[in-house]
Formats: C-alpha cells, structure tokens, sequence
C-alpha cells in the first residue's frame, strides 16, 4: 500500500498537454532567433550602382522592363566581342580580359538578369529566353548586327543557346568552361561547390533567399577555382553583396528551378561558326571532359586546356586565356585573301 502522505497525484492532462507544447514553443523560438541573427537583407540599389558600376554607369531598357546594365570597352572600330559571365557572377569577372584584348576588340560585357546591377526583371524569365534578350538589347543599343559571342559556365550555356538560335549574327563563339553538355558514359557529376549544393534542396532554396552569409559565398567561390591566389576581400565583397542586389538572390533560386532543356544539347552539332573551346582541367563546377563532347559536336572547333586552372578562366589565367582567345580569332576570322586578279 501507498501512504497518503506520500502519493503524490498526476498533474492534471491539460497541464501536461501545456508542457509538451512548450518544449517546440521554445524551440521555435530559439529557431527563429537564430533565423532574424543570421538574416541578411538585400543591398542598397543605389548604392550598389555606385560602388560597382561608378559615376559613367550605363543601362538600357528592354521591352519586358529590363534595366540592363553593361559596358563598352576597348577599340571602338574593331571586332566586336560580347561576353556573358556565369551564374551569380557578374560582368566584373571579365575585366581582366578587356585590359588584354581591348587594344585589338570592341569587348562589350554585361549583367545578364538576375544578375549583377541589372537585377531582377519584371519578367523573371531567367531562361535562355530571357538572357538572349538581355544580349539582343544590348546589341541593338550599340548597333552591333553581327559580333563575336563568348561565355563562361552558365553565359557560354547562353551563348552556344543563341548561336543556334541567330546563326546569321554570330562570327565566332567562344565557350569557357560552358555549361550544356551531358556527362559522357561512366562519368560522375563533379563535386560542385557549397552554394550550387544548397539549391539543390526545396529548404535551401527558401532560405537561400534570406539568409546569404559572406563566409558562404567565399566558400562557393573558393569552391569554383583552382587557383585560389585570385580571390582576395574585395572580389569576396564584390559576389556577396551583388548577390544580394534586389532580385538576384529570387533569380538565383527561379534558375535552379528551370528546365535547362537537355535536349537542345543533341543540336549543337548545328552550330557553324568558328568555336573556340576553352576549359580550365581542374574545373570542379562542370568537369573538363566536357570540352571533348563540345569538340566531337562542333564541326571544325577548337580545344584548349588549361593546367592548374579552375572554373573561372579569364580570372585564374588571363593572359594564357587572353592569348588563346586572340590567336584564334586572327586565324578564324581572318578575311579572304584576295583571288587571282583578272582581266
């Protein structure tokens, strides 16, 4: 038997139900705390646009409300180049080849949507759609009919995209580390950085569009490259804080959503300009044998590849790169000798 005085009654069930709701109660709260901490707002626009793109900031508007932002660089009166950055990059990371081609090229660059100082589109069409568009507005603002087309990772993905799409207006294409091509048999995806790895998860794509701490995006970056001497604060500033620009992080996650259409990969062989193939052997984000299965497609390209280099070519090795770029254009895009003359 149990003494009176020692029995001690059960707490009533409404009370137990109490305490078993305080214990996620608090957990949620201490969740959320974290959350608000870590919590990383957009950047200021108009800031933005002055630290990144300076007092002679150009921009042009589209017909689905794009703000374009781009530059227009080197020799006016000569072969005009337009390059395409990768994805959660912008047209910075082509500044070192326009210091090493703009004595020979006209070397026009942009923020494609989504990206950059241009942002966020009020179309959110963040497919090849939409960033051939950005590239046609670019193009008819500076006149340009015909033009060279390049792009690294995601922008050579649109570039290859648009140079089956308009034939007659490309002279040559160059592909860095581009994007498109499916893995050859037997072969394993690569093993990506940390950033592109978070998108890979419905959570990850929610929070990526709140919470963007630097040290992630200087991981994902260090990720990306091979030779790691490159990176230094400010281009770690530079991507963090331009992907916190007011819609990119959104486009950001849209674009991991979409639908690259693998299918288009199979028409490359369509392609009839002269195409430069250029890959860095250590690349990590795509593998580098993906050069081959550009090569194999392409009537009549090119291949080059870089030892020791990363993803991001133009930045890791811009004079190798630079070089590479220049020397296949003097030979492909060379004018017609002259024939015989006659009587």
């Amino acid at each position: 038997m149990i003494d009176d005085d020692e029995y001690e009654a059960p707490p009533p069930r409404h009370m137990m139900r109490r305490k078993r709701v305080l214990i996620p109660l608090g957990l949620l709260l201490a969740l959320l705390a974290v959350f608000l901490w870590l919590r990383t707002p957009d950047t200021d626009r108009d800031e933005m646009i002055a630290k990144y793109g300076g007092p002679a900031a150009t921009f042009v508007a589209g017909p689905a409300g794009q703000r374009i932002h781009y530059r227009d660089q080197g020799k006016r009166d000569g072969p005009a180049i337009i390059l395409l950055h990768g994805s959660n990059a912008s047209l910075h990371t082509w500044e070192p080849l326009v210091k090493r081609l703009g004595s020979e090229y006209r070397v026009v660059t942009l923020d494609l949507p989504g990206h950059g100082l241009t942002g966020g589109t009020p179309d959110k069409d963040y497919g090849a759609d939409g960033m051939a568009a950005a590239v046609d507005v670019v193009a008819a603002k500076l006149g340009l009919d015909r033009f060279v087309l390049g792009g690294n990772s995601m922008g050579g993905w649109v570039a290859w995209r648009y140079a089956l799409g308009h034939p007659d207006r490309v002279d040559a294409l160059l592909l860095l580390d581009a994007s498109g091509m499916p893995l050859r048999k037997g072969e394993k995806r690569p093993e990506s950085n940390v950033g592109f790895r978070v998108l890979e998860y419905r959570l990850g794509r929610w929070l990526a569009t709140r919470i963007t701490p630097r040290m992630l995006v200087e991981q994902s970056l260090r990720g990306s490259i091979e030779k790691q001497a490159v990176v230094d604060e400010p281009m770690i500033d530079r991507y963090w804080e331009l992907l916190r620009f007011p819609g990119n992080r959104e486009a950001t996650v849209l674009r991991a959503r979409l639908d690259r259409e693998p299918a288009m990969a199979a028409r490359v062989g369509e392609i009839r300009a002269p195409t430069l193939i250029l890959f860095g052997k250590q690349d990590r984000i795509i593998n580098a044998t993906a050069a081959e299965t550009f090569h194999e497609r392409i009537r009549g390209s090119e291949v080059v590849l870089l030892d020791g280099i990363g993803h991001l070519p133009m930045e890791e090795a811009p004079d190798a790169t630079a070089a590479a770029i220049a020397d296949f254009l003097k030979r492909r895009l060379a004018p017609p000798s002259a024939g015989p003359e006659t009587n």
